[in-house]
């Protein structure tokens, strides 16, 4: 997954407003300022150069982890790859709802359930 840091100023421009907004539910937000000025989220995609937008190798200095708060607020590198470890695992969903979808539905199905969730992670 990519690394973006948003500001708080191209939010509106990035997510649109309450009665106007834009899809971007593929995006996990896992860090703010405590000012709220800017933020952090991962994405699977390389989203498009936009005001405020800016595509990170690292984590920088300055934030504080949301996305699970009972990890803690401290966000660095081998956070950000929980994230993703966690995302990933909600996405499959447990060993035992597989089976129970094999079960149910058979092997096919189950097959193409995960070929779909896949796709939608981060190679």
């Amino acid at each position: 997954m990519k690394l973006y840091k948003i500001l708080a100023t191209a939010c509106v421009d990035y997510y649109g407003t309450m009665d106007n907004p834009i899809d971007r539910s593929y995006t996990t937000t896992i860090a703010q300022t405590p000012s709220c000025d800017a933020f952090l989220f991962v994405c699977k995609d390389t989203q498009d150069a936009q005001t405020g937008l800016e595509l990170l190798s690292t984590v920088p200095d300055g934030f504080d982890f949301t996305y699970c708060q009972e990890w803690g607020l401290t966000i660095n590198d081998d956070v950000v790859d929980r994230v993703v470890l966690d995302l990933r695992r909600k996405a499959y969903g447990t060993w035992e709802n597989q089976l129970e979808k094999i079960n149910d539905d058979g092997i096919d199905s189950w097959k193409v359930d995960q070929a779909a969730v896949k796709a939608s992670l981060p190679k």
